[in-house]
């Protein structure tokens, strides 16, 4: 089934920024401001946007409230979500998407926010992977022109790398994924999709090798890596390892559950909780190319 595309931004329209989960600082919120107006935008700050109750940027109905608010505004055409943290579990169940149903509006962010990329996926929903206000400070050139073209419905192609760890391939299929730590935290659950045929993206910051061992022993268990066409790693930044190491590198454990699957996959991909955190754009079918001189990932 085909997945809904929301309609490419026009200048003048309107943006609306929340902030789902953690608490932002204003001085990030105003360089967005700044940064959306010069392209020719509108800009809406939620209610709690710079609010701070605990950890969070509110309590959960506030933020609940927040998000619904944009999903249901007629002029909004596009959600960016302030940064990630934690939170955006703790209100998914309660939010209503039937205006988002009706008439699709692009939802942008990474991290935390795969909790929401993951409902859209299910819902056949197109949704942005993109860097947030929190980063756009340190965000490279390529990070912010990509996330405008994904907005504006312009054609880009992303490239990366050649990779000793590569495994060169074709294919295609609907890019989905994120954070692997949130898509692992949701298998099982009502918002686990169906990876059949899919491009599988995983990205993660801060975990454990042997965290990272067990969310893929999971995703192998519950079927995932028997389903995907292909796979594309991108930043997995500031991993650990333990007192006494766990004895593998995280490209040894990712490559090893497809030592008999000959798909593509490709490795140091720009984005994820990267400066160089390239738009995604999850639910559009794509094209995986892993040749020896690197990868492209480009729209169908």
């Amino acid at each position: 089934m085909a997945t809904k595309q929301p309609s490419p931004l026009q200048k003048g329209d309107l943006i609306y920024i929340t902030a789902p989960a953690k608490a932002i600082e204003k001085e990030h919120l105003d360089f967005a401001i700044q940064l959306f107006e010069k392209q020719g935008f509108r800009v809406l700050l939620s209610e709690h946007c710079a609010g701070q109750h605990h950890y969070f940027s509110g309590t959960d109905e506030e933020r609940r409230a927040d998000l619904q608010f944009g999903l249901d505004h007629p002029e909004v055409k596009a959600i960016l979500c302030a940064r990630g943290g934690y939170g955006c579990v703790r209100i998914v169940d309660e939010l209503q998407w039937a205006g988002m149903l009706r008439e699709p509006k692009w939802l942008i962010g990474f991290s935390d926010i795969t909790v929401f990329h993951q409902r859209l996926q299910r819902f056949g929903l197109q949704s942005i992977h993109g860097t947030m206000v929190l980063n756009l400070t340190e965000n490279t050139s390529e990070a912010i022109d990509t996330l405008f073209h994904a907005l504006k419905g312009q054609s880009y192609v992303i490239s990366s790398q050649p990779d000793n760890f590569n495994k060169t391939g074709l294919a295609t299929g609907e890019l989905v994924g994120g954070n692997l730590s949130i898509i692992y935290s949701l298998l099982g659950t009502n918002d686990q999709i169906d990876y059949s045929g899919k491009i599988l993206f995983i990205e993660d910051l801060a975990e454990h090798i042997y965290h990272i061992d067990r969310m893929l022993y999971a995703f192998k268990k519950a079927g995932v890596l028997e389903k995907i066409n292909g796979l594309v790693i991108g930043g997995m930044t500031d991993l650990e390892d333990t007192t006494v190491p766990f004895g593998k590198t995280v490209e040894e454990l990712i490559l090893a559950p497809f030592e008999y699957r000959n798909i593509p996959i490709a490795f140091g991909f720009p984005a994820g909780h990267i400066n160089d955190n390239r738009a995604l754009i999850f639910g559009r079918e794509c094209q995986l190319s892993v040749e020896e001189s690197g990868a492209k990932l480009s729209w169908l």
